[in-house]
């Protein structure tokens, strides 16, 4: 099966407590996002995954690429409803968490849940499609709730971007069906043989890249608050996994210390005789 380091966006702006989709099109978002978790990794148990969200004063990133499923699960219920969504920002931040994958052989994908207005520059858009396309990233649009809004600039993107047909824009309007049930059956998941390889682009490890982090016209801020988030999440993980990896340390310098107890137990016992 494939081998892919996927991030998922997820919409956590205002729009997303309407309540059009069971629970709620947030609630509905969050089941959706656990769902694909697993049929990633279960495809491949070498696939990582990794979530972050793109509304409120700046992308945040929730959980690394991994394939703990409860340390996606623990970052993914801490996230809140906040504000407006910035697509542009949020799949420039995907991707620059793409590039940071350990395994540079993983192709490369981004998931983004649009539950809101696309408010952003349609040339803009079609510029980081082109980007998208020429560092071997694809990217599955996954468009409910404002499908009138989005879906023609979201088709426009897809055009522009598509490569062998590894991307997708999956529109799912209200309805009976549970989105991750509607999701779970599109062509996501139906062709996930296909795609391009993700060796191109991001693979390499110098400084810079192609998608505007070291553009000196982007907003200095903007970039500060994404690299943060970054080594926030990545801090965040690493205090996880410091106690586990210290407990074996601790228990060979207990069993050190009951060795010399007992050697000194002896000395005095043979003193003694």
């Amino acid at each position: 099966m494939v081998l892919e380091a996927t991030m998922i966006v997820i919409d956590n702006s205002e729009y997303m407590r309407n309540g059009d989709y069971l629970l709620s099109r947030y609630q509905a978002q969050l089941d959706t996002v656990e769902m694909i978790f697993r049929r990633k990794t279960n495809a491949n148990p070498e696939s990582t995954v990794g979530v972050m969200s793109m509304s409120g004063d700046s992308p945040r990133v929730l959980s690394n690429l991994t394939t703990d499923y409860g340390k996606m699960l623990h970052g993914l219920y801490e996230d809140k409803i906040n504000g407006l969504s910035s697509l542009i920002n949020g799949i420039q931040v995907a991707c620059l968490a793409l590039k940071n994958r350990q395994n540079k052989t993983q192709r490369q994908r981004v998931i983004v849940f649009i539950g809101s207005p696309i408010t952003d520059d349609e040339s803009t858009l079609e510029k980081l499609a082109k980007r998208l396309k020429k560092n071997n990233v694809s990217i599955d649009f996954i468009n409910f709730g404002e499908q009138q809004i989005n879906t023609a600039k979201l088709e426009k993107f897809i055009s522009i971007v598509n490569s062998h047909d590894s991307s997708h824009l999956i529109t799912i309007p209200p309805g009976p069906n549970l989105l991750h049930e509607s999701v779970e059956r599109s062509s996501l998941f139906h062709e996930e043989g296909s795609g391009d390889s993700g060796m191109g682009g991001f693979g390499g490890s110098g400084g810079g890249d192609d998608f505007g982090f070291d553009d000196p016209n982007m907003d200095p801020e903007l970039a500060l608050a994404i690299r943060l988030s970054l080594e926030e999440e990545r801090a965040r993980q690493e205090r996880e996994t410091a106690p586990a990896a210290a407990a074996p340390e601790s228990n060979l310098e207990t069993v050190h210390e009951e060795e010399k107890k007992e050697e000194g137990d002896d000395a005095t016992m043979e003193d003694a005789k």
